[in-house]
């Protein structure tokens, strides 16, 4: 049968609903992978779709048995694709190994034998020829779990209703990246940003030494488009990345200001990063940055600045580098 094409429903960044509602919401991992839309037409064929709607079923060919999983019965289904470190973590760094390969199925089927995916369903949208976008939360979801999906390379976690405050805690002592809240009650809102889901994103906070900088472009001519950041490790400067969001124009400024004052022909970062059009300074400005996780590399994620640090001195920053880079 031709089933629907449904873009996926999408998350509100916030917080965690008050505690007098909180029975009112369910509560699954937030999942650091790349989402994807299941169409299975129950004639033993599967087609993913990205959030964009490019079919990357051929990146991912260990999903490919998933055609089978419901026999002769159709269905949409809501997930991701996720690569899994040795702890069973989420990795994206071994994800966007193998992530826009659906135009190279040979290349696909070698990485996937060294870094397989494993896809996590959370939510059922048609099936059997019904479309249940207007059932409740709780309804898809007993749906879904009706259909007993666990295969090899695809599971269905369970949600947790209510007990928020605690599956937030968990993540974070886990180092997941976080938690997606999501109404009982809510209907499925096809390429909706909506408020009846909330994400949660664990985000960490340290402390960084500048050591150079990209100029900015456009409105930010003249002025730092990003900083470049390093932390102390076995005596030397590693770099971790840079920084280009946190600031507001007064900051911004201030900071162009201080750079200037710092600048210096000689890179302070060893082993001198490859970063076309920096400009080096003397690493003598601390600052503070939040970020969500660190690559194996050891490079900062999603990082954006939070404030200066006059009150720390550079060697101050100690890295928190794998051990192999230390």
């Amino acid at each position: 049968m031709e089933l629907p094409l449904i873009p996926p429903m999408l998350a509100t960044s916030g917080t965690l609903p008050p505690a007098a509602q909180d029975a009112r919401w369910a509560y699954e991992t937030k999942q650091d992978g790349q989402r994807a839309i299941v169409y299975l037409q129950g004639d033993g064929s599967v087609l993913l779709r990205a959030r964009s709607g490019q079919d990357i079923t051929a990146a991912y060919p260990e999903l490919a048995p998933l055609a089978t999983a419901l026999g002769p019965t159709p269905a949409v289904l809501d997930g991701e694709v996720l690569a899994l470190d040795e702890q069973g973590r989420a990795d994206f760094q071994l994800l966007q190994s193998r992530m826009g390969l659906a135009h190279a199925p040979g290349r696909a089927a070698h990485r996937a034998a060294k870094a397989p995916v494993h896809l996590v369903l959370f939510d059922v949208l048609h099936l059997a020829g019904e479309s249940l976008l207007r059932l409740p939360y709780t309804r898809r979801r007993e749906r879904l779990t009706d259909l007993g999906l666990g295969g090899p390379s695809w599971s269905t976690p369970a949600a947790l209703v209510g007990h928020g405050d605690q599956a937030l805690r968990a993540t974070r002592e886990h180092g997941l990246e976080g938690l997606v809240c999501k109404r009982l009650d809510s209907v499925y809102e096809p390429g909706v940003r909506s408020r009846a889901w909330i994400k949660i994103r664990n985000m960490r906070s340290e402390d960084v030494v500048v050591g150079g900088w990209l100029p900015g472009r456009g409105r930010l001519s003249g002025l730092p488009g990003a900083v470049l950041v390093g932390q102390r490790a076995a005596g030397r400067l590693r770099y971790v990345g840079g920084v280009g969001t946190g600031w507001n124009a007064a900051e911004r400024t201030e900071l162009a200001a201080l750079l200037r004052a710092a600048a210096t022909d000689v890179c302070p970062f060893d082993p001198v990063p490859p970063v076309p059009g920096a400009r080096w300074v003397v690493p003598r400005l601390v600052g503070e940055v939040r970020y969500s996780t660190r690559t194996r590399e050891g490079m900062l994620r999603q990082p954006s600045w939070l404030r200066l640090r006059p009150d720390l001195a550079p060697e101050e920053s100690a890295a928190d580098l794998p051990d192999d880079l230390m």
